[in-house]
């Protein structure tokens, strides 16, 4: 007489339900706003931000015996995390769509085979833009009253990102190969100096493709600094939707919309 080995309906109910309540739990601990909640994303946003800065010092880490340890675990992490958050999406096929969670997705590839992707591992610090992508970094910030200089962080955090990501680049493509750029300090060195459009000299791009690379570097680079410049010394504007129109953006004093004259009620915070 041989043993039925078929799980029963009421296993396979009682599975559905703890899958379920995983999800459900995933979802407010990612989502919610309750105060565990609440520490769960600030205790992910600081393992987010320190595997940010191993990966900023990644270039120069590379030769210790310990990278690779170090490599292989943020790549768990990173793939937990992923797990996790696929978990608490409502759809897991638009969310696996979406470009952060591609970059992710390529961070992690980079992670776990360090050898065959290393010439893109420079890309590994998009992971600082993706983290922007979430509201993990912003739901703090405002509650702190730091909401109106979210997109100036934004700005700077967009340059930082194109730095490093031009500096990599620039490290893989060019280091030892009589462009004056002998270690990652070299490549740094250059590309702000080329961002700026200082252009010492001292350092240059060999060949026409090097000169193209200086020239996109430059382009972007500067309107990625007239971007951040005109956050800064703008006047500072605060969201309050029009009820007329919806214009979401005033001057915090102002007490008519700019688009449709609708007079604004904007509440003052300047006492909390």
């Amino acid at each position: 007489m041989a043993n039925s080995t078929k799980p029963s309906p009421d296993d396979d109910k009682a599975n559905s339900t703890a899958f379920a309540r995983l999800r459900s739990t995933l979802r407010l601990l990612y989502h919610g706003q309750s105060p565990k909640a609440q520490r769960f994303q600030a205790a992910v946003l600081v393992v987010d931000l320190s595997i940010i800065a191993f990966f900023v010092a990644a270039p120069l880490l590379r030769d210790s015996e310990s990278f690779l340890w170090i490599d292989y675990s943020i790549a768990a992490l990173l793939a937990a995390d992923l797990v996790a958050r696929a978990l608490a999406s409502t759809d897991v096929r638009r969310w696996l769509k979406q470009l952060p969670v591609i970059i992710d997705i390529f961070i992690l590839a980079t992670l776990l085979a360090p050898t065959w992707l290393l010439n893109l591992g420079f890309l590994r610090v998009l992971r600082l833009w993706t983290l922007t992508r979430s509201g993990a970094i912003w739901r703090p910030l405002r509650k702190r009253g730091f909401g109106g200089y979210q997109e100036t962080i934004q700005a700077v955090i967009n340059l930082l990102v194109f730095l490093f990501v031009v500096t990599g680049f620039v490290y893989t493509a060019f280091a030892h190969r009589d462009a004056g750029i002998s270690g990652y300090v070299d490549a740094l060195y250059f590309t702000v100096a080329t961002m700026t459009t200082t252009g010492f000299g001292d350092i240059t791009l060999p060949g026409t493709f090097g000169k193209l690379v200086s020239i996109i570097i430059m382009i972007i680079g500067i309107s990625l600094f007239v971007r951040l410049a005109q956050l800064i010394f703008r006047p500072a504007k605060v969201v309050f939707p029009c009820p007329q129109c919806g214009l979401t953006k005033h001057d915090p004093d102002a007490v008519h919309c700019k688009a449709c004259g609708h007079v604004l009620n904007i509440p003052d915070h300047g006492e909390d």
